[in-house]
């Protein structure tokens, strides 16, 4: 899950970068380049949005998994403790 959350993050930040820097050195008027931006962040947001739902899922079912673990270590614990 960490390794997915890193690329995806990686991915995001390099795409957004890649974005910015073509914008700019574009020969664009003003205009032209602002309503760029303007769709190109909004996009990016998107992008984000759909992916941190991907994340908090991910998350969701790690911490699923680890209260399960914890209450079977929990029962052997006890047990062994009688």
């Amino acid at each position: 899950m960490a390794k997915k959350g890193k690329f995806f993050l990686g991915a995001l930040i390099g795409a957004a970068a890649g974005a910015v820097a073509g914008i700019l050195t574009a020969p664009k008027a003003g205009k032209e380049t602002r309503k760029e931006i303007k769709d190109t962040t909004a996009e990016a947001g998107k992008v984000a949005k759909e992916e941190s739902k991907v994340v908090a899922d991910e998350a969701k079912k790690l911490a699923s998994t680890t209260k399960k673990s914890a209450k079977k270590v929990a029962g052997t614990i006890t047990k062994k403790a009688k």
